[in-house]
């Protein structure tokens, strides 16, 4: 089963104070989910992250093929860390390569035979991120109520499901 990132790419947040719900601000009219609306959303919580990831050094990639690796049950060769993140963000093999040569020589990743394994360096810099990020996160999805969650979540899912089986027909 192939993992797909959430939207904001937000590995577990740590516990955050309570404060209270940020209302929209929003005058614009509610519209209908679609692919703009996803797109949107995706795109301005990625900026969010991006400019969190940014000050700790790492990118949006980075960040996604170093979090698989630090997350994962056991040891990954790069083979298996190209094909989860490859899976998920539909990146070139190629490039996602180039992504694991880069956490190589930032010692965030090190090669241990045939696996690679975070460092405690990588994993120390995805906490960092990941703490800095979290009142940023709290303010965006805080204050949802969790059945509008769980809808979205059901939706995105079959959506992610649609838009994947799509692409396995165009590749075919």
């Amino acid at each position: 089963m192939t993992t797909v990132p959430s939207t904001s790419t937000v590995p577990s947040t740590p516990a955050v104070p309570p404060t209270p719900a940020l209302p929209s601000t929003s005058t614009v009219a509610v519209p209908a989910a679609d692919a703009r609306v996803l797109g949107l959303a995706h795109y301005a919580a990625r900026g969010v992250l991006e400019h969190v990831l940014a000050r700790h050094g790492l990118t949006f990639q980075e960040q996604i093929v170093l979090h698989a690796a630090a997350t994962a049950d056991a040891p990954r060769t790069p083979d298996d860390l190209v094909a989860e993140v490859r899976g998920s963000l539909k990146a070139d093999p190629a490039t996602l390569r180039a992504t694991l040569g880069e956490l190589l020589a930032k010692r965030l990743l090190v090669q241990d035979g045939a696996y690679l394994r975070p460092t405690d360096a990588g994993r120390e810099l995805l906490a960092a991120a990941r703490t800095e990020l979290a009142p940023a996160a709290f303010r965006v999805w805080g204050g949802i109520p969790a059945g509008d969650l769980a809808a979205a979540g059901r939706v995105l899912a079959l959506v992610t499901e649609r838009a994947n089986a799509e692409l396995a027909a165009l590749n075919a």
